[in-house]
């Protein structure tokens, strides 16, 4: 067969598409420039990295105050801007970490279109095919570039992501297949059309593949958190700019220090840094599990999860499938020559027709005259063939589907699938095969046998569904399998509610009626792929954040439209396509690791997050403050980089990193609002008491500047240590070793000369540092009282509790 190949409507060259590009045809091609040239991307660019971490709102403004701080001196003032400089540079190197990590693990998993070169089908990358090759296509196959059918045989398109139309379309030879398009059923080949960025969903699956940082409630509130912080900050650097120029008349070197030692600490410069970072260690350590995360808020969305939908077979289930016995309903019929038969009919056979294929011979005088490929939204397959001159049709699919209701084998069936057994029906019909693609009359057909699978549980998968049941998160089975088997199999396994399995083909259609049912029951049978799309949305309608695993590309459009979609790294290459997660090692037990991960940055950022923004607060109420009173700002620069050093910077890097277990819980703004807030003014106002008593003191001259700002100094550091103390619990022995090397870390500072000389701190008497110490003791049980109080007030239940409640419902 040839084919005729037109590029800017002029006809070429014939060419023999069974035999599809010679190696000559295809250097032609890429030296015009007409591959497939959109790269896989999982991750950012270098340069999109770059750019992400050193072109930044708050470096902008750090970047200034520096330049600034440098010009009038000393260098010991300016160390701020040495603290970005390195933060942005461990930024960029964790990224790129990740970034190495995601691009491996991209080319693991890239799916690898199989296309006919020189008369051989082979396996190549997307970006190597060109214009005009012929690209096979089997079920699950997704088309990556656009093209025209060449050849079908049953071959049924969905091109819901692209049209949004649901039902699958029949293709022939010569309709058009768009990129981004799969393979439902049957197989076929197609001729590319427009490859690269001409292909129709090229733009779209690029950006889709991409590693993002969007669509984060977690990133989300950082930037609505950075978006108050700009309001505060600017009148409060106005006003104390004004207010310290007109203290420091005759000295301008100082006004310009003080200013900007007021401003630099309203700046949460770390905390952005430190979200990117955990997000990047995640995907590194995730990388080790071999699980490719495609969107990054997936580790976050993952861990937020209250329901996961579980496909059974692929991920309760391992892929492969043993017959344990065919059991022949009429004698007189050639069953396991007509089981043999129909497993040459596909090209890429599933589980359970590979099983019958490695039992069952096919018979060498059977001719194949027409076949439909399986179905999930049918539930069977099928073929016409000819023996001794006589046609004759066979189906083997669901027993409910192909039998007569009330049909004793359907008990038989049943039966059998209470063990936790596949069972499938194959009957004879003297109907032609293409006239059963839409419509079928299973009082016309003959049954024959029943084909008796055995399925082989993961041996991971109850300890991974205990773990999801320990943590109240509720799991919904949904199957095309039988109800009656997927009950048994998720009795197996434990899961409650799979004593009374529904049959899908009984939901309501209505979504609040569906969710009402989706509630109440755990497991569900002949679930078709539309229907689990609806009853993702239906859970999703009730409020639930829903995450759906699967395989197959009957998985696909809910994968897509769950919150979180998660496929096994061999499953279909359409499912993987839609997926945020990608599990390569096929181990449904990665799992609880992305979970894990998910609460670690959650938790961890919150955590630093009341760090950052309780300096913020402490730092906007002393420039308030300042200004009233009219007095000089209490610090330096440098004492304010000591600070941070000590009781945010250095232990935020380890909190951020570290592992934490808590339940992820929405609110993240509000919660962080309601406790940083109340102990900035807390930990502002204890320091600014304890500087106007010491300015009271000593004289609040010239020369007394230095103690007055040391008192202020060690206040507001004893503040900010018992912050730090409380955000670090529950304690473990490193928690506690942090808090007091940096306690220790202090102690050193302010009595080591040298140190007290270069950060121009010195405690003079004793009655001043003790009355510090005095005020610093009661902000910090004040800080204690309020956050309990606000514990109380807003307490969140427990995760046992969570589940009990919903199992009320």
């Amino acid at each position: 067969m040839t084919q005729e190949t037109q590029t800017d409507d002029v006809v070429e060259r014939t060419f023999d598409v069974t035999r599809g590009l010679s190696a000559g045809d295809v250097a032609e091609r890429v030296a015009r420039g007409e591959v497939n040239d959109v790269p896989v991307r999982s991750s950012r660019s270098v340069g999109e990295i770059v750019r992400a971490n050193v072109f930044t709102r708050f470096n902008a403004i750090i970047g200034v105050l520096f330049v600034i701080i440098l010009s009038v001196g000393p260098i010991q003032d300016g160390l701020f801007g040495f603290v970005i400089i390195a933060n942005t540079g461990i930024g960029i190197i964790q990224e790129m970490r990740a970034k190495r990590t995601l691009d491996r693990l991209a080319v693991i998993g890239e799916a690898k279109p199989r296309v006919r070169r020189d008369g051989v089908a082979v396996a190549v990358s997307s970006h190597e095919i060109v214009l005009d090759d012929i690209i096979e296509l089997g079920s699950g196959d997704k088309a990556v570039v656009d093209g025209t059918v060449t050849e079908a045989s049953g071959l049924e398109v969905d091109e819901s992501l692209l049209t949004g139309e649901a039902d699958p379309v029949l293709k022939q030879p010569g309709d058009p297949v768009m990129s981004g398009s799969f393979v439902v059923a049957g197989s076929g080949a197609f001729r590319a059309t427009r490859v690269g960025k001409d292909a129709y969903a090229a733009q779209l699956m690029e950006e889709a593949s991409r590693f993002t940082l969007v669509a984060s409630e977690l990133r989300g509130g950082i930037s609505t958190i950075l978006k108050y912080v700009t309001w505060f900050l600017i009148p409060a650097a106005i006003a104390l700019i004004i207010s310290q120029y007109r203290l420091e008349e005759d000295d301008t070197p100082e006004a310009i220090r003080r200013m900007i030692a007021g401003v630099v600490p309203m700046v949460p410069e770390g905390l952005v840094l430190l979200t990117s970072l955990a997000f990047a260690v995640g995907v590194i350590r995730l990388g080790r599990r071999q699980c490719l995360v495609q969107e990054l808020p997936a580790i976050e969305g993952l861990a937020r999860v209250d329901v996961v939908c579980l496909d059974k077979t692929g991920t309760l289930t391992e892929g492969g499938m043993n017959v344990t016995e065919v059991r022949a309903l009429d004698p007189s019929l050639p069953v396991r020559e007509a089981l043999g038969a129909l497993g040459t009919t596909d090209p890429r056979p599933n589980a359970s027709l590979q099983a019958i294929i490695e039992e069952c011979t096919a018979p060498a005088d059977w001719t194949e005259v027409a076949t439909i490929p399986f179905s999930s939204a049918r539930k069977y397959s099928g073929a016409t063939f000819e023996v001794d001159g006589v046609r004759q049709t066979w189906l083997l699919g669901a027993p409910e589907v192909l039998a007569r209701p009330g049909e004793p084998l359907l008990a038989e069936a049943e039966e059998l699938g209470s063990h936790g057994l596949r069972v499938l029906l194959l009957v004879r019909t003297d109907e032609p095969v293409e006239d059963l693609t839409a419509a079928y009359d299973p009082a016309r057909a003959r049954p024959a046998a029943l084909a008796v699978l055995e399925q082989r549980l993961r041996h991971d998968a109850a300890e991974t569904l205990a773990y999801f049941a320990d943590q109240g998160v509720a799991t919904k089975v949904i199957s095309g399998d039988n109800a009656v088997s997927v009950g048994a199999v998720a009795a197996k396994l434990g899961i409650p509610g799979a004593d009374h399995p529904v049959d899908a083909r009984t939901l309501p259609t209505d979504r609040d009626a569906m969710a009402d049912v989706l509630e109440r029951n755990t497991v569900f049978g002949r679930v078709t792929p539309q229907q689990k799309r609806d009853m993702v949305a239906a859970l999703q309608s009730r409020g639930h954040t829903v995450a759906m695993t699967g395989d197959g590309v009957n998985d696909v459009l809910a994968l897509k439209d769950a919150d979180i979609g998660v496929a096994m790294g061999s499953g279909s290459e359409a499912a993987r396509g839609v997926a945020q997660i990608v599990l390569l090692n096929n181990s449904f037990a990665s799992l609880p690791s992305v979970v894990g991960e998910g609460r670690r940055v959650i938790g961890n950022i919150e955590r630093v997050s009341n760090l950052f923004l309780t300096k913020t607060s402490y730092a906007v109420l002393l420039a308030i403050l300042v200004v009233i009173v009219n007095v000089p700002y209490p610090f330096l620069p440098r004492h304010l980089t000591l600070l941070a050093w000590f009781t945010i910077g250095t232990p935020a890097f380890f909190l951020a990193l570290a592992p934490n277990k808590e339940r992820a819980r929405t609110g993240f703004v509000n919660r962080v609002l309601r406790t940083a807030g109340p102990a900035g003014v807390i930990a502002g106002t204890a320091c600014f008491t304890a500087y106007l008593i010491a300015r009271d003191y000593y004289g609040a001259t010239d020369d007394t500047r230095e103690a007055e700002t040391s008192i202020a100094t060690l206040c507001l550091f004893l503040v900010a240590l018992w912050v730090l103390a409380i955000i670090a619990r529950p304690y473990t022995w490193w928690r506690i070793a942090l808090v007091l090397v940096m306690a220790l870390g202090f102690a050193l500072v302010i009595s080591v000369p040298y140190l007290q000389d270069f950060f121009e701190l010195k405690l003079v008497g004793t009655t001043m540092p003790w009355t510090a110490v005095g005020i610093a003791v009661v902000a910090a049980l004040l800080i204690e009282v309020v956050w309990a109080w606000i514990g109380r007030r807003y307490a969140v239940p427990q995760p046992q509790e969570a589940a009990a409640s919903a199992t009320a419902r």
